[in-house]
């Protein structure tokens, strides 16, 4: 749940540095499982219309948007299966990625997006919840196309703020409740957001670039400041 929420966050503020908000924006979502459903319910919840998301058991299509709540109902009466799900038509994996939205989130497998299919994508906004779903060659296609990848380490990076905030609750001899988790995480979000966004534009790279110089940069300056332990 922490990781999706994480991605939901990022994608919050993407599109609010475009001037965009999560109500209304289209988003697409290859991977049902404990990411890309958790991100489903929660850009639901924030009135993003989920127009398609796509699993193991195949995939659903609908351009008004799909109830997310209920088909995470009949996916539990259909032990995970998808089909049968009214008021929508299947699509495959292949498929999805490749539909009109606002928003593409691979949360899958890796090497989903690749130089066969990445002149085809036509999402404004590709958010990696899935580690590596895009290759180098396809990097560079979108990044040309004037596509937005928000890369992995930063998109899927929910799950390890909330260990660390974990860590230092134990550290601290302090439990804190689901609430304020929650809150130091997304405080924790949106200044790397901020701050990736900031090298990009500082240096003019891609995002992605960005997020690797500071996290780079970081290490060196770690191992400066306290040296390397034996």
């Amino acid at each position: 749940l922490a990781t999706g929420r994480g991605v939901m966050i990022t994608v919050r503020e993407a599109l609010a540095r475009h001037g965009g908000s999560l109500a209304g924006a289209t988003v697409l979502i290859q991977g049902f499982g404990n990411v890309g459903g958790a991100a489903a319910s929660l850009l639901h919840e924030a009135g993003a219309k989920i127009v398609a998301v796509s699993g193991s058991s195949g995939g659903l299509y609908n351009p008004k948007g799909l109830d997310i709540p209920a088909l995470k109902a009949h996916m539990k009466e259909q032990g995970g299966r998808m089909a049968g799900f009214p008021q929508a038509e299947p699509i495959s994996n292949a498929d999805l990625l490749v539909q009109k939205a606002d928003v593409l989130i691979p949360a899958a497998l890796e090497n989903q997006i690749t130089e066969a299919n990445a002149h085809q994508i036509q999402a404004r906004i590709v958010a990696e919840a899935a580690n590596g779903p895009t290759t180098l060659a396809a990097d560079r296609i979108l990044e040309s196309r004037g596509i937005q990848v928000l890369p992995d380490i930063l998109t899927n990076a929910g799950g390890v703020v909330v260990s660390y905030l974990e860590w230092v609750q134990g550290l601290s001899y302090v439990f804190w409740d689901e609430e304020r988790v929650y809150q130091e995480m997304e405080g924790l979000m949106v200044r790397a957001f901020e701050r990736v966004v900031q090298e990009a534009e500082r240096r003019q790279v891609s995002l992605r670039l960005a997020a690797y110089t500071l996290g780079v940069g970081r290490v060196a300056q770690a191992l400066q400041d306290r040296g390397l332990y034996p």
